[in-house]
């Protein structure tokens, strides 16, 4: 590696197939992570001036800055550097949260766009009452028994949170969201959480939430679930720590957070309860794996993994690292199964990387990359890629802008001025110098991608001459956006580049069961939990460790909420009740439980609409004083409908004098009712649709 002054690698192609995991800032002053009772503020900046965070770093000394792996990048050094950097992020809106949406904005007086604002206002916690119905959850069996519970993401890719119980301590690890899908049968719902009602009734015991990574599945939820958990310290690594702190930005309402960074492989303490950390290859970087120490042996918790390997043989730094964790008595082994699905190897990230730069040099025209934004470390090696060919770099999509601003704050990008500019500045360049980042590769309505597509940007045209490459896969249920995204494409006349059409464009972040039968053989536990998938991810990571040798009797395949309990070195129960784990919903500004009947209406809404009737009627004779005035949306197209709208009137008379007939005084509540059935089985009758009808009766 040739580092710059800055101490950011000039080569981007890293043959140890590793994640930047940069140097951590050298300061002294700051506590150990391991022995931190409070928090500290982020060196060369106060925790006032950055809302929502306070941080406490673990110092590194000169010689440990020597002596890390190669090709992982330099933290600043100084603190007016980081002092200045921190502040250009906190100007950038928060990563991730934010919905696209679709018409025009208000427009001010001058005329120019009004902003939304990125804050969003305090929430609602709707928190879940206590069910005495319910089976009483058992406690621990013993005194040293050790409780383990996937509270979400063993059913589902998402959501993810596992938590470790002793009789005094509880760590959480991970608080991921999960995306609402067709398949959730949630309209309006924004994300879908965790259920957090078993930490809620032992809010006294958490110590602590360990944060693997920073994606989204891990992360997303802390902004929505800290408050509903005690506001416990966070404990993660640098890059991380950022991501978090940057999306708090969003909730200034918020506690500000307790943020403890620490760096692979030290320990820390929380509680009674000792924690080790180890590295492992993810799709970004300061991805960890994590070790808890208990008297039976560790308990492993993978986080998401994959191996960096040439042909099937994992590089020296995952032998290393693999075989370190191994070293230790390990009782249980809690892995990521999210490919398990897949045989044999994943393909090496490097692979992807020498790729796209092939791609890069021997692009005519202009090239637009569609990738996700959490891949700082393709989004790097483009972005130095083309500063050696001389290639300018055009960033589309909020996430992306705020990610590569994120990766120069962390040490792991120094951009050379002018390397990075405008869309409006693209006609300034050869169209063989121009590259374009863009978000919207799954074909999101609204995102940079599709609208570049469909000809709605405002500065980027495509023609013949371009080139799109899809650099990521197709996330399940967004199949057909992404084939309309490629359809607009093509319709233009640009060339399309995807994982399916030529050599390796895009590396799954996840190992397949090759990668992780090999991982489970180094660390060599007693017990095995697979984790993060579906149940048939789960089913085939343990039929392949069966196959592989490992006893059948000793593997736990896990529901939400499950718990198992680890009572000594070689037994362990699983207990018949489980942690409360219904989907929690970001609905709007509210947190809580599903609510059916707020649900079951949208349903009724989006399926067959509505039909509203409002009718005066006559509180001493009880007849309508005019004709119903009848309100439609969603059902029928009304000019098209007068016949029914008449013979709809005429019911609705008769209906409601027919119930008001001798009727003294006026029940009106009573003839909505009957109103409302009659207008119901009328309306399936004559349309086969079933809208919500709403009467109105006004009594005068």
């Amino acid at each position: 590696m040739n580092p710059n002054s800055n101490g950011a690698p000039q080569n981007n192609r890293r043959p140890q197939g590793r994640p930047y995991r940069g140097h951590r800032p050298l300061d002294t002053r700051v506590k150990h992570a391991s022995t931190l009772s409070g928090s500290a503020p982020l060196p060369g900046s106060s925790s006032a001036s950055r809302p929502g965070s306070t941080f406490s770093h673990s110092p590194r000394s000169a010689q440990q800055n020597r002596s890390v792996r190669p090709f992982r990048g330099n933290r600043p050094t100084s603190n007016a550097t980081r002092a200045g950097q921190q502040g250009e992020v906190r100007r950038t809106d928060g990563v991730g949260g934010a919905k696209a949406t679709g018409g025009k904005r208000r427009r001010g007086r001058t005329g120019e766009r009004m902003r939304k604002s990125m804050t969003q206002p305090p929430l609602h916690h709707r928190m879940a009452e206590t069910d005495p119905k319910l089976p009483v959850i058992p406690p621990l069996p013993s005194a040293d028994a050790i409780r383990v519970i996937p509270i979400a993401g063993v059913e589902e890719i998402g959501r993810n949170m596992i938590v470790v119980e002793t009789a005094d301590d509880i760590v959480v690890f991970d608080a991921g969201l999960q995306f609402v899908s067709e398949e959730s049968n949630a309209p309006g719902v924004n994300y879908i959480l965790p259920n957090t009602k078993y930490l809620e009734d032992r809010v006294h015991k958490i110590r602590a939430l360990v944060v693997t990574h920073g994606h989204l599945d891990h992360t997303g939820g802390i902004p929505f679930i800290m408050e509903r958990i005690g506001n416990p310290p966070i404990y993660t690594q640098y890059l991380t720590s950022l991501m978090i702190a940057k999306r708090q930005e969003e909730f200034p309402h918020l506690p500000t957070i307790d943020m403890h960074v620490v760096k692979e492989g030290e320990s820390f303490t929380v509680g009674k309860m000792t924690i080790k950390t180890f590295p492992v290859t993810h799709s970004i970087p300061d991805a960890m794996g994590v070790s808890v120490i208990t008297k039976f042996g560790n308990i492993v918790i993978t986080g998401d993994i994959k191996l960096a390997h040439v042909d099937g043989k994992p590089l020296e730094d995952e032998v290393a690292a693999w075989g370190s964790v191994g070293k230790d008595k390990n009782v249980l082994m809690v892995a990521d199964s999210t490919n398990a699905e897949r045989e044999g190897f994943s393909a090496p990230e490097a692979n992807v990387h020498a790729n796209i730069e092939e791609i890069v040099r021997n692009a005519t025209g202009r090239l637009i990359i569609g990738t996700f934004a959490s891949q700082f470390e393709r989004l790097i090696n483009v972005i130095l890629s083309c500063e050696r060919m001389g290639k300018k770099i055009v960033t589309e999509g909020r996430s992306i802008k705020v990610n590569i601003e994120i990766a120069q704050l962390a040490g792991l990008l120094t951009v050379q001025k002018g390397t990075i500019i405008s869309s409006t500045e693209i006609d300034n360049y050869p169209a063989d110098r121009v590259v374009i980042l863009s978000t919207g590769a799954q074909g999101e309505e609204f995102a940079a991608l599709m609208r570049i597509a469909t000809g709605k940007h405002k500065s980027i045209r495509l023609t013949e001459r371009d080139t799109v490459v899809f650099s990521s896969s197709v996330v399940p249920g967004n199949e057909i956006s992404v084939q309309k995204l490629k359809d607009n494409i093509y319709r233009t006349g640009a060339k399309v580049i995807h994982y399916r059409t030529a050599n390796a464009v895009h590396s799954t972040g996840h190992g397949n069961i090759g990668e992780l039968i090999w991982i489970q053989q180094q660390v060599r536990p007693k017990f095995f939990m697979p984790v993060h998938g579906h149940h048939s991810m789960l089913r085939c990571h343990a039929n392949a460790a069966v196959e592989n040798g490992f006893p059948k009797a000793n593997i736990v395949i896990p529901d939400n909420g499950t718990i198992l309990d680890i009572t000594g070195e070689n037994t362990f129960i699983v207990q018949k009740e489980k942690a409360p784990s219904e989907d929690i919903f970001v609905d709007g500004f509210s947190v809580g439980a599903k609510q059916e009947v707020v649900i079951r209406d949208r349903q009724s809404l989006a399926n067959d609409g509505m039909f509203v009737i409002i009718a005066t009627v006559n509180v001493k004779t009880g007849r309508l004083r005019k004709s119903p005035d009848i309100i439609s949306r969603g059902f029928v197209y009304l000019r098209e409908s007068q016949q029914l709208l008449s013979e709809a009137r005429i019911l609705i008379k008769r209906t409601v004098e027919k119930h008001t007939e001798n009727m003294n005084p006026l029940n009106l509540d009573y003839v909505k009712d009957e109103l409302t059935e009659t207008v119901s089985a009328f309306l399936m009758q004559k349309t086969n649709k079933t809208p919500m009808v709403i009467p109105v009766l006004i009594g005068i």
